[in-house]
């Protein structure tokens, strides 16, 4: 997710009992309207977001701009890059280079040993790159993979998922752990070892073994969103870019974005005009254009497309995502306006006086925020500061400790007020419920083992 600045704090206009009901009453209000009445998500969503401020007992008014400044900046931010991402996942679709990586994992893996694969190639994916890049990167690789090994599309996609949102949550560079680092002063070079040594068995708990029994749960084939329409060159043949051209073009935002994280630690100079540079080719946006440009020769030159079959393919790219665009927009709408209510900071402070330890507090904190508003970043940013004075006398490892507990408490349950649950469910073609029975199942598992692995490295670090 693109780390935004972290909200103003929000007096809350309604008692504590009051903003919980409304929270829960416009949740509910969603499912319904979804599940029973058949309605569009994005007009759910926008009639929840509606629900949940008046309910809160806010101006109809200020409720409907908060719901339009949360729908635009995740249309500017989440919106742009699902739409770059499309571009690219078609044309290494069309090209012939997803068959190349899928090949190349199907004939090196069983299919017994794909969701492990898979996982991997989350995890490698995830390190440096954000969620939803690397999910649309990814999604017609997992729908080959799915296809090619003939099992349900999620035994093979949540493993990936898990990959994905593990590095997500608990490994800088991303944002959320960056601001969880900087909020509580703790070591960016032991947070960052500790959070792979915390994320590998937390991706295998929630990956390929949780994904094992997901799959029999929710039985889905994938959908046709990336299928490839077959490409000649000039001569009436097919071919396809090599493993290594294609692997570099995947590569390609994922390295400008790690060689921006490296210069700024390194450097750590706003005014340096090498930071700077790679500041603007390494900012995500930036990024994914230049890949997709740069993919645009690698894959399409590279496989015998023409300019014009080029341009076919990135057209053809955008009106599948058109829907999941206003609807994980709409999603972003939803969480701003239950943030507007103060139900967020209501919950923390509930929390606060509970009197657990300082990694326990830290991950409710975190598991209430993302609960009540739907952001992992928002729920990283609220959950460290209100942690800053119980860690202040803290050995450095144990600081970090902190963090990636805050870490794997902000991914835990995403439901209908995340925009990345929208996300999932229309990349995967899924109903709510299955949603819920998947990726909802295994962000919840992700962040408890994440908190019983953290715990376990406390006793002895």
């Amino acid at each position: 997710m693109i780390l935004l600045a972290a909200p103003e704090p929000v007096a809350p206009v309604a008692s504590g009992g009051v903003l919980l009901a409304a929270a829960l009453a416009s949740i509910a209000l969603i499912v319904i309207l979804i599940t029973y009445v058949k309605l569009h998500p994005f007009l759910a969503l926008l009639l929840g977001g509606v629900a949940v401020g008046v309910l809160a007992g806010r101006n109809v008014m200020d409720v409907i701009t908060s719901f339009g400044e949360g729908f635009g900046a995740t249309a500017t931010s989440v919106g742009l890059l699902i739409a770059l991402g499309a571009m690219f996942a078609k044309l290494l679709s069309d090209s012939g280079g997803a068959d190349q990586i899928v090949d190349t994992i199907v004939g090196r893996s069983s299919v017994r040993t794909l969701p492990w694969a898979m996982a991997l190639v989350g995890a490698i994916i995830g390190l440096p790159m954000f969620f939803e890049i690397g999910l649309v990167l990814l999604m017609p690789v997992i729908y080959l993979v799915a296809r090619r090994a003939q099992v349900s599309l999620i035994t093979v996609g949540i493993p990936t998922l898990a990959g994905l949102s593990a590095m997500h949550g608990l490994v800088p560079p991303h944002p959320g752990p960056l601001a969880a680092i900087d909020a509580l002063q703790a070591d960016l070079g032991t947070t960052l070892a500790l959070g792979v040594l915390v994320a590998i068995p937390v991706i295998v708990v929630s990956g390929p073994l949780f994904g094992k029994l997901a799959g029999r749960w929710v039985v889905v084939d994938a959908p046709h969103t990336f299928d490839a329409t077959p490409v000649t060159n000039p001569e009436g043949e097919t071919r396809r870019p090599s493993f290594g051209v294609t692997l570099f073009s995947v590569l390609l935002p994922l390295v400008l974005m790690l060689a921006k994280a490296i210069v700024d630690i390194v450097i750590n100079d706003p005014e340096n005009n090498v930071q700077q540079v790679f500041d603007v080719i390494g900012y995500p946006l930036v990024a994914l254009t230049i890949a997709v440009l740069v993919a645009m020769f690698t894959l399409g030159r590279g496989s015998g497309m023409d300019r014009r079959q080029i341009a076919k393919t990135v057209e053809m790219s955008l009106p599948p995502i058109a829907g999941i665009v206003l609807i994980v927009a709409a999603g972003g709408g939803f969480k701003q306006s239950l943030i507007d209510t103060g139900i967020g900071t209501q919950l923390a402070d509930w929390a606060q006086g509970s009197g657990v330890s300082a990694i326990l507090l830290a991950w409710v904190l975190a598991v209430l925020i993302r609960l009540a508003t739907g952001s992992a970043t928002v729920a990283t940013i609220t959950a460290s500061s209100l942690v800053v004075d119980l860690v202040a006398n803290m050995p450095a490892a144990e600081v970090s400790l902190v963090v990636l507990a805050v870490g794997a408490g902000s991914v835990f349950f995403s439901h209908v007020n995340d925009a990345g649950f929208w996300l999932v469910k229309e990349y995967f073609g899924l109903d709510v419920g299955q949603t819920i029975k998947s990726w909802s199942l295994m962000e919840t598992v992700l962040s408890v083992s994440g908190l019983v692995f953290v715990l376990a490295l406390s006793m002895v670090i």
